[in-house]
Order: structure tokens, then C-alpha cells, then sequence
């Protein structure tokens, strides 16, 4: 793949993401029940830090198991086709973060610059817990045949081969 295709894929993805103030997750229990979710988050580097109530079933699993996998996706309401929105998928690992350490209190005043009053709200519940989402790789996905497995930076591209319904894979 071309360096200039490749820079053009890669500011497609970073854009999209930046775009977004909320993720979807997905984790499971220890015995492999799947929980969907979502969060409001920010990042520092390459990672995603979330703020959840240890009331949620998704709290629970990020403590058990230590990964989970987070999507961002493209609005509804502006994707050409609703078969083909444009996405990333991140396979992350998982920290939980003490309060009141360095790393806690820089992430948090993240989530007050970007979020304001609604966080303003629940950060001194004691019942939320912030984790780190270290991302492992990352699948982006721009429509029928454009798919790519990145690096975590989502930098890297390389276009995910196949022959899936029958399609001969397209020339690079």
C-alpha cells in the first residue's frame, strides 16, 4: 500500500475517533457471559480511561477479567449505509486506577474539562471506579471490503484480505 494511502487511511481513523466522547464496551464474566455496554471517556496517549459505578454489571468484569474490547462507530444519522458504518474496534487490557494517585488525579481533570457539570456530578461518588483501557490493536472498518488492522496509535494500516460472500479481494 501506498504511504499516501496509507497517511489518508490513518487520518480517516484518527478523525473519526476524535469525533467521539463515548465508547462502546463489551467484556464478559470470568464464565464467559458477554455484557454490552457504554461509557463516556477520555484518553491520555494511546489509552481510554473510563469512569463506571461499581453498580454496573460491566465494573465487575473489567475487575475480573483484565480486557475488554471498545467500539467507536460512525452516527446514524450520517453513515451512507447502515449495513457499512464506519468503525473501530479496540482490543484493550485493563487497569483499574487508585484514586487519588497522580495518574487518577490527571485523568479525572480530563474528565472535568471534557465533560463539566454532568461529571462534576458523579466524581466524588464513591461507588465510581476508574480503569485504563490499554489498547492492544485496532480494527478499523471503512465500508464494504475497506477494512484494516492497525496498530494501536491507529497507525499502520493493512487491508484485511478475503473472500468473504464470494467477492474476489480487491487490487491494492
Amino acid at each position: 500500500m501506498q504511504d499516501d494511502i496509507k497517511s489518508q487511511i490513518e487520518a480517516r481513523a484518527q478523525k473519526l475517533l476524535a469525533s467521539k466522547k463515548t465508547l462502546q464496551l463489551a467484556t464478559s464474566t470470568v464464565g464467559g457471559t458477554p455484557t454490552a455496554s457504554y461509557a463516556p471517556f477520555v484518553r491520555k496517549g494511546k489509552d481510554f480511561y473510563v469512569y463506571t459505578s461499581e453498580l454496573s454489571r460491566h465494573t465487575a468484569d473489567l475487575r475480573m477479567t483484565g480486557d475488554a474490547s471498545i467500539l467507536v462507530i460512525e452516527n446514524e444519522a450520517s453513515a451512507e449505509n447502515l449495513f457499512a458504518r464506519r468503525r473501530i474496534t479496540f482490543s484493550c487490557f485493563v487497569l483499574e486506577i487508585p484514586r487519588q494517585t497522580p495518574e487518577w488525579n490527571e485523568a479525572i481533570g480530563q474528565f472535568e474539562n471534557t465533560f463539566g457539570e454532568a461529571f462534576a456530578r458523579i466524581r466524588p461518588l464513591p461507588d465510581f471506579v476508574l480503569f485504563c483501557l490499554e489498547p492492544l490493536e485496532a480494527f478499523y472498518v471503512e465500508g464494504f471490503g475497506r477494512a484494516y488492522r492497525m496498530s494501536r496509535e491507529l497507525t499502520d494500516p493493512v487491508h484485511v484480505r478475503g473472500t468473504g460472500h464470494g467477492a474476489k479481494p480487491p487490487p491494492e
